[in-house]
């Protein structure tokens, strides 16, 4: 009986095909079979070293690491403020470029094994790069205030410009005992920049003078802009309500509650507030009354009940002819009060 054919005639093509086949994959970039087995991470790279620097470029070396089946490639971390960058090199070395002069970088590398296993980052390493920047800002022009409280101040200024580019801005308080950095505003990220700022924790009742320099990030600073100078308002003592107590056809009975907000009494008392001349004052109780005319009313206290203790309220009343309009502007021994208190 005559041998049955071999279904592979040729045991060599078989042979060929493989090659071939595994050829492919591996130009694919299919991962290797023993890849799927390989849990073992490399080891840390070594500590990262400036081999060459510019003003805007580095370059960085490292000692290899070391894997149980080989080192794929290198991942190098490049952060700057709240920005990360990753870098890939298969080789120990890497130059970066694009950088900016006397920017602050921190750089870290890892090495990853073909099954994506990642070793440890090696330490990290800061870098200041050098200075390529000694031309500073133009002075910031226009400062301004724009509110005025008790104890803070609201200041703004035209933007200054910079050869290559700016970082903020400082506020500086002048007084004859020096000068003091109140206020800093940053420009990170530059694509917000911002010309304003609130100065804080000032005391009520005060003069200030205020200027602003410009701060470019090469560490250079723009001379002082032209100064302005603010008095924030006294603190309030008090805070004044108002409320119809009672009306009828032709006049009403108007009631002031006078309360005593600060930590202190206050002893002996003079309160005026806006009243039209046109409009009469029929009675008064609870307050003297001192003078009236230029469309204010202005009373003290009585000569039996001269102190508001902390906390303590005290009661004016009047009748007018109604109607009467609601009175505003309450100023209690010349510091202004609050109203609706």
């Amino acid at each position: 009986m005559p041998d049955r054919p071999s279904r592979t005639p040729y045991p060599g093509v078989r042979g060929l095909l493989l090659c071939v086949l595994t050829a492919v994959l591996i130009a694919a970039g299919a991962v290797p079979a023993y890849a799927a087995t390989d849990t073992e991470p490399p080891s840390a790279p070594g500590p990262i070293t400036v081999a060459e620097i510019t003003t805007t470029s580095v370059l960085l070396t490292w000692t290899p690491a070391t894997d149980n089946v080989g080192v794929d490639r290198y991942e190098v971390s490049q952060f700057f403020t709240d920005v990360v960058v990753l870098h890939r090199t298969t080789a120990t070395g890497l130059r970066l470029t694009g950088l900016r002069p006397s920017r602050t970088y921190a750089f870290g590398v890892r090495a990853v094994d073909a099954a994506g296993n990642s070793s440890p980052s090696s330490r990290t390493l800061r870098l200041i790069m050098p200075p390529g920047d000694d031309v500073p800002p133009s002075v910031p022009g226009g400062l301004r205030v724009t509110g005025v409280a008790e104890t803070a101040v609201d200041l703004a200024w035209d933007a200054s410009t910079d050869n290559v580019q700016l970082a903020g801005y400082e506020v500086l308080s002048i007084s004859p005992s020096g000068t003091t950095v109140v206020a800093t505003v940053w420009l990170m990220p530059p694509a917000n920049p911002s010309t304003a700022v609130r100065v804080t924790r000032l005391t009520a009742g005060t003069t200030y003078t205020f200027a602003v320099r410009a701060r470019d990030e090469a560490g250079n600073y723009s001379a002082l802009s032209a100064p302005v100078t603010v008095t924030t308002p006294s603190a309030s003592i008090c805070s004044v309500g108002y409320r119809v107590a009672a009306e009828w056809t032709t006049g009403l009975l108007a009631q002031l509650t006078i309360r005593a907000i600060g930590s202190v009494a206050i002893d002996g008392w003079t309160l005026t507030w806006a009243f039209p001349d046109s409009q009469p004052l029929l009675a008064l109780w609870g307050a003297e009354l001192v003078r009236r005319g230029g469309g204010t009313l202005t009373v003290r206290h009585p000569a039996d009940d001269r102190v508001i203790l902390p906390g303590e309220t005290h009661f004016i009343n009047y009748v007018t002819t109604a109607p009467a309009p609601t009175p505003t502007r309450f100023v209690l021994n010349d510091s202004p009060c609050v109203t609706g208190g």
